[in-house]
């Protein structure tokens, strides 16, 4: 397994939020990422501002093709495959009566389907450098927040997968891991219609910094930081990591 400074990283939806930051901050340590994205100006305009280190494709990880076309232009970028994440996703924020199937079919497809898939299309590259893949999952998955609770089984698949493929993988050198994300202001939670784009900081902030032990919400960077430790650190597969904040405990009643 290569050092961070010597490797090659996709990075699913790069073009804001979570994976702008992880390849920003992998970038910044030294790797070639390769990020991808449906929107070509955002992610564009995301590889422009780290520079030489990053190349990205438009691609929407839910078509095969797209796939295809990732692997092969992070194997042309980096010269191979060392590290994988899954920073895509899909979040539908509402309750049961008012979501309808197709939402319900897409946001599977996209958490927990085509992440799937991508890891078959990059494994040969992957087992070629022993290298790891890591999965976004969330706190949902452990204290259940309406009303996007539909989301939660679609990530608790996630952290399933996670598992299953540590122990799949593993006799191969490929290590996987999962980082279970709180509340962080993202351009995902925007678009699913759970927060207001203009106040979507002040509005995660004030909903879950009180109810979060550390009494804050969390930083894009923070999470790209545990993405990093997962990515390389050689002796951990199979691991799901909180990086909430405590929030996924509750609280503590005195």
């Amino acid at each position: 397994m290569r050092t961070v400074a010597d490797s090659s990283v996709i990075v699913t939806g790069g073009g804001s939020g979570l994976g702008a930051a992880t390849a920003a901050h992998l970038a910044e340590r030294g790797a070639r990422v390769t990020i991808c994205g449906r929107r070509p100006e955002k992610v564009r305009t995301v590889a422009e501002a780290i520079g030489p280190a990053a190349a990205w494709v438009q691609a929407d990880v839910d078509d095969p093709d797209d796939r295809a076309r990732l692997v092969d232009a992070a194997v042309d970028h980096g010269g191979g495959i060392d590290v994988l994440v899954h920073c895509a996703g899909n979040l539908h924020a509402a309750p049961l009566a008012e979501i309808d199937e197709e939402d319900l079919v897409a946001m599977y497809r996209t958490n927990v389907i085509s992440p799937t898939m991508l890891t078959q299309r990059a494994l040969p590259h992957l087992v070629a450098r022993q290298g790891a893949v890591v999965f976004v999952g969330a706190v949902d998955v452990r204290r259940v927040m309406a009303p996007a609770a539909v989301y939660a089984p679609s990530k608790a698949a996630v952290h399933r997968l996670t598992e299953v493929l540590a122990v799949e993988l593993g006799p191969q050198g490929v290590r996987v891991s999962c980082v279970a994300v709180g509340a962080v202001a993202t351009e995902i939670a925007v678009r699913s219609g759970a927060l207001a784009a203009e106040s979507a900081a002040r509005e995660v902030e004030e909903t879950f910094g009180p109810v979060t032990p550390l009494r804050r919400t969390g930083d894009p960077r923070e999470v790209a930081e545990a993405i990093e430790h997962l990515a390389y650190a050689e002796w951990t597969t199979g691991a799901i990591l909180d990086v909430d904040g405590g929030l996924g405990l509750g609280e503590l009643e005195v």
